[in-house]
C-alpha cells in the first residue's frame, strides 16, 4: 500500500478491521469510491493466509468475490492481484461476454482468488469447473445493484452452494429490504458497518447544479468539458438513443470522445475503456449500468446531462470521481421544469450543491489566454532545429506575424465555446422579444452574436469586410445552423465570431467570414478531414439577398402564376400539368361561375354579375360540360 501511496486507511478500511469485526460476517454500507475494494481485500486475508505471508501453491478458490457487471468484476481483479502482489497470489476473473473455455483452463490451473459475475459463476459451478471445497470468504460487492439487476436468484444460488463454513461480506452502497433480508438468510450474526464521511461518503466530490434551458443541455456539456479542461470526463445519459447523440454531435465539434451503453460487445467495450486509459479519448458519454466499475486515474468531472431516477444512481455516477485522494466535480444540468426534482434527488441524497449558470463562452475563451500562456510548449527546451526553424520564420515574418499564428494554431484545436442564457436571469424578458431572438427565418440563419455587457445579443451582421463559402450539405441532409457552426469552426480552425450569415437551401449551405481569417480557412478547409467529407469552397461574390425563398411570397389576385425558378431544383410548373377534357359544347363559362355546378344548391345561385344560370332546355347541359343529376326520393 505505500507503493501507491497509501498514507491514511479510508474509514470503511479502518472499519473492517477494527476488533469488533475480526472473523465476522460483515454488512457494510459503503459508497462507491470510498476505498471498499481494498477494505474487503484486506479484511479477508486473515481467512486465507492465516499466519503465513505468502500463498501456497494455487489449487482450489480460497476466496469468491461477485460483482454486478464485467467492468466492475474486472476493476476488483486488477485491484486485489496488486494488493497481494507481494504475496502471491493468483487472481482469475470468470466474467459474462468473455471465452468461458479460457477460464475453464484458468480454473483448471488453480487460482486464490476468483472474481465473476453472477451469471458467469452460476454456469462454472452448474458445470463443476469451480472448485469451492476449499472456500474461505465469499464476498458480494454492490448487493444492491446485483438485486436490481434481477440477479436474486444467481446470489442464492451462490451463497447455497458454498460452503456453510465460509465468511460472508456484503457491502452495500445502501440497505433496502432485500438486502436486509439476503443478510439475516444467509449470514450468521452479521457485524453491520455503516460508514459516512463528510457530504455523504463524497467528501472529495464538489457538487453543483447548473440551470440552463430546456433545448441548451448539449451547448452546456460542450461549455462545462471546456471550461474544466479535465484530463477524462464521464457525461451520463439516461438512454442508448441520447447516449449516441451526444456522442455524435461532441464529436462534430472537434471533442475525443467513446460511448458506453448495453448494446456493445464485450471488445468494443474494452477498446472504448482502453482509448480513455490511454488518453486518446477524454470524453465517455455512458449510461448508468454500462459505466458500472469503470476505474480511471484522471476522471475528474462528473457531468449528468439527464437527471438520475434516485439518490442512489446520482451517487452511483459521482462516485466515479473524487478517488484516491483526488479532487473531483460532479455537475447536474437542470432545467426550470426539473428544478424541484433536482432539489429532491440532493437532499435525500444528504448533499448539498453549489446553484449557478453554466460557463460563458467568455469565460472560456479568458481561461484559454491563460491556459495558453503555461503551455509547456512555451516552457520546454528548445532543440537546434527549432531554432533554425524559428529564425527562417523571422527572415520572413514578424514577430507579431508568428505570435498570432501561434494563437491561432492554439485555438483551433480547441473546440468552440457556445454562448448560453441562463434561464434564472432570462425571465424578466418577454416572450415576443425571446421569440424573435430564439427563431431565425429559415431563408438565413444566423451564428449567435457576441454578447454585449448587458447580456443581450448584438446586431446580427459582419460589421467588417467579409467573404463568402459555399458547403455542399442542405437541408435535404438535415442542415442546421446548430451544427454546422461548430463543424465550419473546427474545419477551418476560426472562432464563432468570425461567422456571419448563414443560408440553408435544400442542397447547399452559403456562410459568411470574416475577410482578416478568410485566407487561413481557406487554407485549412483544403486540408482531409478525418470527421466528415462535407466539400467546401469560397464564392466569387455574395449569394443574392432574394435567392431561394423557402415559400412562394403572397401574390395580388392579378398577378400571374408565380414558378420558382431560382430554386436548386425546380419544383413542376402548374401551367404543365395535365388538364381535363374540354366540354364537349365549348360552352364559355361566365365569370367567377360556381365550383361545383353538379350541385343543385349551387347552380340556382346567382353568379358575381347577378345572373342566375338556368336553362329552359331540360336535356341541357351544365357549364361543367355534364349532365345534371337527377334528384331521387325515396
Amino acid at each position: 500500500m505505500a507503493e501507491r501511496n497509501y498514507v491514511n486507511p479510508t474509514p470503511v478500511q479502518l472499519a473492517v478491521l477494527a476488533e469488533d469485526a475480526e472473523g465476522r460476517d460483515l454488512l457494510v454500507s459503503a459508497q462507491t469510491g470510498s476505498g471498499k475494494t481494498v477494505a474487503y481485500g484486506l479484511a479477508m486475508a486473515a481467512n486465507m493466509l492465516g499466519e503465513a505471508e505468502r500463498f501456497g501453491p494455487a489449487a482450489a478458490p480460497l476466496a469468491l468475490i461477485v460483482a454486478p457487471t464485467r467492468e466492475l468484476a474486472l476493476q476488483v481483479q486488477r485491484e486485489l492481484a496488486w494488493l497481494y502482489q507481494h504475496a502471491g497470489a493468483r487472481v482469475i476473473s470468470c466474467v459474462g461476454g468473455m471465452d468461458p473455455r479460457r477460464e475453464q483452463r484458468e480454473l483448471e490451473a488453480g487460482a486464490h482468488i476468483v472474481v465473476g459475475t453472477p451469471g458467469r459463476l452460476c454456469d462454472h459451478l452448474r458445470r463443476g469447473r469451480l472448485d469451492i471445497s476449499e472456500l474461505k470468504a465469499v464476498v458480494l460487492d454492490e448487493a444492491d445493484e446485483m438485486l436490481n439487476l434481477g440477479f436474486r436468484e444467481d446470489l442464492e444460488f451462490i451463497l447455497e452452494t458454498t460452503p456453510e463454513t465460509r465468511r460472508t461480506l456484503l457491502f452495500s452502497a445502501t440497505f433496502p429490504r432485500g438486502i436486509v433480508a439476503l443478510a439475516k438468510q444467509y449470514q450468521d450474526d452479521a457485524f453491520r458497518i455503516e460508514v459516512e464521511g463528510d457530504e455523504g461518503g463524497h467528501a472529495d466530490i464538489e457538487y453543483r447544479a447548473i440551470r440552463i434551458a430546456p433545448d441548451d443541455a448539449e451547448h452546456a456539456v460542450v461549455n462545462l468539458l471546456r471550461f474544466y479542461e479535465s484530463p477524462s470526463a464521464i457525461v451520463f445519459c439516461n438512454t442508448r438513443e441520447a447516449v449516441r447523440h451526444l456522442q455524435a454531435a461532441l464529436l462534430e465539434r472537434g471533442f475525443s470522445v467513446v460511448a458506453l451503453s448495453g448494446e456493445l460487445t464485450q471488445n468494443e467495450r474494452t477498446m472504448a475503456l482502453q482509448s480513455l486509459r490511454d488518453g486518446r479519448s477524454r470524453v465517455c458519454v455512458a449510461t448508468d449500468v454500462a459505466a458500472r466499475g469503470i476505474d480511471l486515474a484522471n476522471l475528474d468531472l462528473v457531468i449528468h446531462a439527464e437527471l438520475p431516477n434516485d439518490p442512489e444512481v446520482m451517487q452511483h455516477r459521482s462516485g466515479r470521481t473524487g478517488r484516491a485522494g483526488r479532487k473531483g466535480v460532479s455537475v447536474l444540468l437542470v432545467s426550470p421544469a426539473r428544478r424541484r426534482r433536482a432539489e429532491m434527488l440532493l437532499k435525500l441524497a444528504g448533499i448539498e450543491a453549489e446553484w449557478g449558470a453554466a460557463p460563458q463562452a467568455e469565460e472560456i475563451r479568458k481561461l484559454d489566454q491563460e491556459r495558453m500562456l503555461q503551455d509547456s510548449v512555451l516552457t520546454e527546451e528548445s532543440t537546434a532545429e527549432d531554432l533554425a526553424l524559428a529564425q527562417a520564420l523571422l527572415a520572413e515574418r514578424s514577430p507579431e506575424d508568428i505570435a498570432a499564428a501561434l494563437v491561432r494554431l492554439y485555438r483551433a484545436r480547441l473546440p468552440s465555446p457556445e454562448d448560453i442564457l441562463d434561464p434564472g436571469e432570462d425571465r424578466g424578458r418577454s416572450r415576443p422579444d425571446r421569440a424573435a431572438r430564439e427563431r431565425p427565418s429559415r431563408g438565413e440563419e444566423r451564428a449567435p452574436a457576441p454578447r454585449t455587457k448587458g447580456g443581450k445579443p448584438s446586431r446580427h451582421g459582419m460589421g467588417e469586410p467579409s467573404v463568402w463559402f459555399r458547403a455542399a450539405i442542405g437541408r435535404r441532409k438535415n442542415a442546421e445552423a446548430r451544427w454546422l457552426l461548430p463543424m465550419i469552426c473546427r474545419r477551418g480552425g476560426i472562432d464563432k465570431q468570425d461567422i456571419g450569415a448563414i443560408k440553408i437551401s435544400d442542397t447547399t449551405t452559403e456562410f459568411e467570414i470574416a475577410a482578416r481569417v478568410a485566407d487561413s480557412f481557406t487554407a485549412n478547409i483544403r486540408r482531409p478531414d478525418k470527421e466528415d467529407t462535407i466539400r467546401i469552397e469560397p464564392l466569387a461574390a455574395a449569394p443574392s439577398a432574394a435567392a431561394r425563398p423557402d415559400k412562394p411570397p403572397r401574390r395580388k389576385a392579378d398577378e400571374g402564376s408565380y414558378h420558382p425558378l431560382d430554386r436548386d431544383e425546380p419544383r413542376d410548373r402548374a401551367d404543365d400539368k395535365p388538364r381535363g377534357k374540354p366540354p364537349r359544347d365549348h360552352q364559355p363559362k361566365s365569370f367567377r361561375e360556381p365550383a361545383f355546378a353538379k350541385k343543385k344548391k349551387h347552380r340556382d345561385k346567382s353568379s358575381p354579375g347577378g345572373q342566375a344560370f338556368r336553362s329552359s332546355n331540360p336535356h341541357a347541359k351544365a357549364p361543367g360540360g355534364k349532365k345534371p343529376k337527377a334528384k331521387r326520393r325515396g
